[in-house]
């Protein structure tokens, strides 16, 4: 009588499993300017920064005035890495504003977030 062994068949799980846990990984915002709940002067350039290479085809910024109403924002560049995007913004007034990111990184995985920002006189 044959027994079967499952030992190999675990051993290969586990090296999978663990050799696709950094492919895995999620783009995490890890800084943006103006940064969350900052206050500063008036500003003509938002950056954000992600910890993954994002694909800017299939990301979007959107950004909502003090009125609560959507601000046009132009498309943005990518960095160089991919990790970086470049928003050229308008004059904005000041006011309380209300900035939304959702990206989709190069391993196919979406993340979104949002965070505000004060523009003062």
């Amino acid at each position: 009588m044959r027994y079967f062994n499952p030992a190999p068949f675990i051993a290969v799980a586990a090296v999978v499993a663990f050799a696709a846990g950094p492919a895995a990984a999620h783009a995490r915002l890890v800084s943006a300017t103006p940064a969350p709940d900052s206050t500063v002067a008036a500003t003509r350039t938002l950056t954000l920064t992600f910890s993954e290479t994002v694909e800017p085809r299939f990301s979007q910024v959107t950004l909502q005035g003090p009125d609560g109403q959507p601000i046009g924002v132009p498309a943005f560049t990518p960095s160089a890495n991919g990790k970086t995007l470049t928003i050229p913004l308008p004059n904005l007034p000041p006011g309380d504003y209300r900035l939304s990111w959702r990206v989709i990184s190069v391993d196919t995985h979406r993340t979104e977030g949002r965070f505000t920002f004060t523009v003062r006189p």
